[in-house]
């Protein structure tokens, strides 16, 4: 008999402060998200803090009352993880961890942890090691006192190497053969694709967990990994997708987030080459998700980085069956009207006005609603692309109804 498997989630606070620039609407959606990253990692959330401050305290990142506060609530309530909404300096996690006696996690550590989880390939693996050597290269803290001082005898008398030096100049190795490794890798997806030849490359981009994966299998019939988490996807997947008889490669690329720790965008730089140099981006919304234009803006900062920003994007607004608004009693005089007010009719019409009709589709990729919508743009801005580039093709690829109608001519003789 199989026994059930009872998965133990890891107890944990997290932690946040409301500043001049991020108010406390805003650092509530930061935790929910921050919510969502420790429950993908394997934890559960047992409470928040959060702490009005000016600028973040450069000892402690709190101050030293909400500091004892959580002190206290660890030590009550059994926590064994603390996790901090933005990034600590190396003294600051040093300090805190001389007060509070379980581990201090901050974001960039936690998103971390979870590509750690994710990786398969070991491409993928290579990458996050490097990442993780790069964040804790500044950290490491005398954590033992075995190599506290290397003593010779005659003649080799001094302080020797300090342990703290030994365990940089180990990581600092690790660093460098993992970067070496990596260019090797570059050099061999630099291969792979140029052998793709002259097709026309697509590349689905946008936040994390906004369903590009699906989309993906929908589209391509493929069976890429899907799960209701953050960072299911981390490598890469390339297919060959063909609409009516127009084939065009597709790849689904790792989602972006909002505070992206920039070690990860560089040891992530060939994942991202796919993006670089896609001819076109679809770029991923979530409409269900209350701040998803916050989440346009931060993918949009994340091409703007990796100088991918001027390519043809067509926005595709994915999860409209899930999309759910505020509603305003009609004899309710004193609510204004929010964005978050607005019914589908509304955002696009919004969305439309502002990109153009073509350049914004709203879907749902699980129930496969506005489907043929989507494919024919789909195919429209391929086929624009392509005849661009092989001019004496044009007459191979008709118009996507011309191609409808001489699917049904087919059929009928």
């Amino acid at each position: 008999m199989l026994d059930k498997e009872v998965i133990n989630f890891e107890r944990t606070a997290i932690v946040g402060i409301v500043t001049q620039n991020q108010s406390e609407e805003k650092l509530n959606e930061y935790l929910d998200e921050l919510e969502f990253l420790t429950f993908t990692a394997g934890g559960e959330v047992i409470k928040r803090f959060s702490q009005k401050m000016e600028r973040p305290n450069p000892k402690t990142f709190m101050g030293t009352g909400k500091i004892e506060e959580i002190n206290l609530f660890v030590k009550e309530n059994d926590i064994s993880t603390l996790i901090f909404d933005d990034e600590l300096s190396p003294s600051q996690q040093k300090n805190i961890s001389r007060i509070i006696d379980c581990k201090i996690l901050d974001r960039t550590n936690l998103i971390l942890d979870i590509f750690a989880q994710r990786a398969e390939s070991s491409y993928a693996r290579t990458q996050v090691e490097l990442a993780q050597c790069i964040y804790l290269l500044p950290r490491l803290s005398g954590l033992w006192t075995h190599l506290e001082r290397q003593k010779g005898g005659i003649g080799m008398r001094g302080p020797g190497e300090t342990e703290i030096e030994t365990d940089r100049r180990i990581v600092r190795d690790r660093i460098s053969l993992l970067k070496e490794k990596i260019k090797t890798i570059d050099k061999q997806m630099g291969v792979q694709r140029s052998n793709r030849g002259a097709m026309v490359r697509v590349a689905l981009v946008g936040y994390t967990n906004v369903g590009k994966s699906t989309l993906m299998n929908a589209v391509g019939k493929s069976d890429v990994f899907v799960e209701n988490k953050l960072f299911a996807t981390l490598d890469t997947t390339v297919r060959k997708v063909v609409i009516k008889n127009l084939p065009f490669l597709l790849s689904d690329t790792v989602g972006f987030i909002r505070k992206l720790p920039t070690q990860l965008v560089d040891s992530f730089k060939s994942t991202l080459d796919e993006v670089r140099e896609a001819d076109l981006l679809l770029h991923i919304v979530d409409i269900s998700h209350p701040d998803f234009e916050d989440h346009i803006a931060s993918v949009n900062q994340t091409l703007q980085d990796i100088k991918a920003h001027e390519k043809p994007v067509i926005m595709v607004f994915n999860k409209i069956d899930a999309y759910k608004h505020l509603t305003i009693d009609e004899d309710d005089l004193m609510t204004e009207k929010t964005p978050r007010h607005y019914t589908l009719e509304e955002w696009k019409s919004t969305w439309m006005h502002r990109l153009g009709e073509d350049n914004a589709l709203f879907i749902s990729a699980t129930n496969k609603e506005n489907f043929e919508e989507f494919r024919e743009r789909v195919y429209e801005a391929v086929r624009q692309i392509h005849i661009t580039r092989f001019p004496y093709n044009k007459f191979l690829y008709p118009d996507y109804k011309d191609a409808i109608e001489k699917e049904e001519k087919e059929e009928e003789e």
